[in-house]
């Protein structure tokens, strides 16, 4: 398997722990925070959340409390450089409505995922994720034009 299918398929295993509400496996895809290397995590429409213990309380509290997540990709470029690989995508969001609603809501985030290279093989490093707020209409490449 290539570097990049590699990183790609993390990337998705990633995902499938949120929709899953698998905190052990989101706990084996992060890394371990190390010298000069601390995990970063950037919620869409939250603050920064920084170091391993914090970054999978913050998971756990999102699992917790979401009924219902699905994510299907788009856009997905990878790049590898080095011990360092980093996956930018469109987070295209389905989750259940708000407690006491019936239906479900949509939403769009863009998503940089890094990943970098450990003895325990790849692991994910910093997430920031960053909501699409306003709709526009996609160029012939797919681009959103504003």
């Amino acid at each position: 398997m290539s570097v990049v299918a590699e990183i790609e398929t993390l990337n998705q295993e990633f995902y499938s722990a949120i929709e899953n509400g698998d905190l052990d496996r989101m706990e084996r895809i992060w890394a371990e925070d190390a010298d000069g290397r601390e995990v970063v995590c950037v919620h869409p429409g939250w603050g920064m959340v920084t170091g391993r213990r914090e970054v999978l309380r913050s998971w756990a509290l999102i699992m917790a409390n979401t009924p219902y997540i699905q994510f299907v990709l788009t856009d997905v470029r990878t790049s590898v450089v080095g011990d360092v690989a980093v996956v930018c995508c469109a987070e295209n969001i389905l989750t259940a409505g708000d407690e006491g609603e019936t239906g479900f809501v949509a939403g769009k985030v863009v998503a940089t995922n890094t990943f970098v290279l450990t003895p325990q093989g790849w692991r994910l490093w910093i997430h920031h994720g960053s909501p699409v707020l306003q709709g526009g209409e996609d160029d012939e490449d797919g681009q959103e034009v504003l």
